[in-house]
C-alpha cells in the first residue's frame, strides 16, 4: 500500500504549476480527507493566441474514484466566449454530462483534463501500483477548449512506489502515442511533467 497521506486525517495543500515554455500558471487548492479529495483549481494560460481562464472543482470518493467535476472556461480574443460543463459519475464507470446519460464514457473511472497535471494524480492514487506493476485504463478525456469529453486509453507504470520522498510513474497516452515519466510527491501530485508543466511551489 502507498505511503501517502493517511485517510484518517484531513490535509490541505496549495499547489502551483506553470507551463514549461508558455505564459500561464495554475493554482490548485486540495483538501484530502476521510471521504476523499476535493480540489478547487484555477488555470490561466495562452493557447492559439487566446487568453484562457479555467476554473474547475473536482470531487473524488475515498478510493480516488471521480464523482463530480465542474469546469468553467473563459476565452479571450476578438470574441470573448464562456463555456462550462459538469460531469458526474457513480464511481463504477457510469457518467452523466450536464445531467444527461453519457454511455460513450462507460467504463471510465478517472477524468483527464487536458491542460492540468492535477488529474494524473487520480489514477496514480486509485491504482496504488507497486514498483514494476502497470495498468491500462480508460479515462474520460476532456480537451480544452472543446470541452467535449471522450474516452481515451492510457497506461500507468510504477517505476518507484509512493513513499515519504515521493515516487515515479510512467504515463502513456495510448490514444496519442505519448509517453512521460512523472516524478510525484508523497501524495502523488506531479512535481515535473517533462516539457509540459513544472511545479513552482
Amino acid at each position: 500500500m502507498s505511503q501517502g497521506v493517511s485517510p484518517a486525517r484531513t490535509q490541505t495543500r496549495d499547489l502551483y504549476w506553470k507551463p514549461w515554455d508558455a505564459p500561464g500558471c495554475e493554482h490548485a487548492a486540495v483538501r484530502l480527507g476521510l471521504r476523499g479529495a476535493r480540489v478547487d483549481g484555477v488555470i490561466l494560460l495562452r493557447r492559439d493566441d487566446r487568453a484562457l481562464r479555467c476554473h474547475y472543482r473536482l470531487e473524488t470518493d475515498a478510493a480516488w474514484r471521480v464523482r463530480a467535476l465542474h469546469l468553467a472556461l473563459q476565452m479571450g480574443g476578438a470574441s470573448k466566449r464562456e463555456k462550462d460543463i459538469t460531469l458526474t459519475a457513480d464511481g463504477k464507470g457510469r457518467w452523466r454530462v450536464n445531467g444527461a446519460p453519457a454511455p460513450h464514457l462507460d467504463g471510465c473511472v478517472d477524468v483527464d483534463i487536458q491542460i492540468t497535471p492535477l488529474t494524473n494524480t487520480l489514477p496514480i492514487r486509485r491504482l496504488d501500483l507497486a514498483e514494476g506493476e502497470w495498468s491500462e485504463i480508460r479515462v474520460a478525456y476532456l480537451p480544452v477548449p472543446d470541452l467535449a469529453p471522450r474516452p481515451a486509453e492510457q497506461r500507468y507504470t510504477c517505476l518507484k512506489a509512493l513513499g515519504p520522498p515521493g515516487g515515479l510513474f510512467r504515463y502513456e497516452g495510448l490514444f496519442r502515442g505519448f509517453t512521460a515519466d512523472l516524478p510525484v510527491d508523497s501524495n502523488g501530485f506531479v512535481v515535473d511533467y517533462p516539457e509540459t508543466f513544472r511545479r513552482i511551489w
